[in-house]
């Protein structure tokens, strides 16, 4: 008998071998939500450390941009929540499109269940902030627990593997992309201050101007790229947050490819076949190759094109660097004082036990007024531990902490209440997964 041999491992270089690890790491589906992690631990430890003030002393530190009078001289940290944060918005909008168009949310039978939940999950957190802070002049604060952080509830459940139905993924993709929408919204309406219309009728101008791109069959991403940089700018001087003008003209991005599925299988087949027959190396088989390679160009539509492009910056380098840049918060000697700080126990309230008792009951009331019923195999009991996972709301609620409240120290008190409510939804959410699912929830759910 013979005995079975291990095939040669190919011949890879130095550069390969060495980024591999590297490589594997990207690939993981948690991998985003693990370096948000680690950024925020660096963040707090390091402002929690004798060295604090050469953490701060980065963050406020005077960059400036610009040509001529068009300058903006801004601290890196308004960079970060005013620059690089308006590139997050701008896939968050592509991811809505995404959804509306072709995703979850594409129909209103599978765009109710997830609608009605992620509804709950920003009204309830927002009303028990209310409740805490009413009267007060951080009432305003009402928008920092309705957020939920994408990033970081998927991360957790792709830690949590099999335990974890790929619908219920689906479900907490949508419902959070629903809530990013309200977000969006509660950025737009309630937190800007003065309003130049000049500079926002530009900016509206330009979002018009990709649109006409859009029909006009324009498919370059350099196109919209440059328009988006004076979309971005002209918002900015408005007065409107920056971050709004990435969600506006991610939805001008064209969704459709500039060739049909039959045009391009037929004419690659052809190119195949000419390609097969050339010599190796010659001209001729490398033009082939570039004719190929534009017509993969052309399937495939731009917005998936950038959307691709983008998700690992994203991931990887702008939302780490927000994390690193914003939850810096100095906790040692303020814990006594956030405990009976309304602004905190506002927000950790309101992450914590609004956001599940929100999603629950809004997602109950679907079900029994027959509006929407939950994903095939998805069972109660997970969309409860899912309602947890949602108290997750870091990365947006630090951003509207930002915007809704004006002191640092208060500011700071919210996102003490922001990451305890984060620590505290992530575990108990997960120990609900974890645990056993009796027969009478699968059988509610599927009913």
């Amino acid at each position: 008998m013979s005995v079975p041999t291990s095939s040669p491992a190919p011949n890879r270089a130095p550069i390969e071998i060495l980024i591999s690890p590297f490589t594997r790491f990207a690939r993981l589906e948690a991998a985003g939500g693990i370096l948000l992690l680690l950024a925020t631990l660096i963040a707090l430890v390091w402002a929690n450390s004798p060295w604090e003030d050469s953490y701060h002393a980065i963050w406020h530190t005077t960059f400036t941009l610009g040509v001529g009078r068009y300058v903006l001289s801004w601290s890196r940290h308004i960079w970060v929540n005013d620059g690089l944060m308006a590139i997050f918005f701008f896939l968050v909008g592509l991811e809505i499109k995404r959804e509306v168009l072709i995703g979850e949310l594409s129909s209103l039978r599978q765009a109710a269940f997830p609608f009605m939940a992620a509804l709950g999950g920003s009204i309830v957190p927002a009303l028990v902030y209310l409740a805490i802070n009413k009267g007060s002049v951080h009432a305003g604060g009402w928008g920092i627990p309705m957020a939920t952080d994408i990033a970081f509830a998927l991360g957790v459940l792709a830690l949590l593997g099999s335990r974890v139905p790929p619908s219920l993924k689906v479900f907490v993709a949508a419902l959070a992309i629903v809530d990013d929408v309200f977000g969006v919204l509660v950025i737009a309406l309630f937190y800007t201050a003065h309003i130049s219309y000049m500079s926002l009728a530009l900016g509206l101008l330009g979002v018009g101007v990709s649109f006409v791109a859009n029909w006009a069959g324009i498919r370059q991403p350099a196109v919209y790229a440059f328009l988006g940089v004076f979309v971005w700018f002209a918002v900015l001087q408005s007065g409107v947050h920056a971050t709004i003008a990435g969600v506006l003209l991610a939805f001008s991005i064209p969704v459709k490819s500039s060739i049909d599925k039959e045009k391009f299988v037929s004419k690659c087949r052809r190119l195949l076949d000419h390609f097969d027959q050339a010599q190796d190396n010659s001209s001729e088989a490398h033009a082939l190759i570039h004719t190929l390679e534009s017509q993969c160009e052309k399937v495939d539509t731009p917005l998936h094109r950038i959307e691709h492009s983008l998700q690992p910056w994203v991931s990887f380098l702008i939302m780490p660097v927000f994390a690193f840049s914003n939850a810096g918060v100095h906790i040692l000697g303020q814990i006594e004082a956030s405990v009976r700080d309304p602004v905190t126990l506002g927000v950790f309230l309101g992450l914590l036990l609004g956001k599940p008792i929100g999603i629950m009951l809004f997602s109950w009331l679907a079900h029994k007024t027959r509006l929407a019923s939950p994903p095939a195999g998805v069972q109660w009991k997970q969309i409860f531990g899912a309602g947890w996972l949602c108290g997750i709301g870091f990365t947006m609620s630090l951003f509207i902490a930002g915007l809704a409240l004006n002191s640092d120290t208060v500011v700071d008190m919210a996102k003490i209440g922001t990451l305890a409510a984060s620590v505290t939804a992530g575990i108990v959410g997960s120990l609900i997964l974890l645990g056993k699912t009796p027969t009478a929830d699968k059988e509610a759910a599927s009913a």
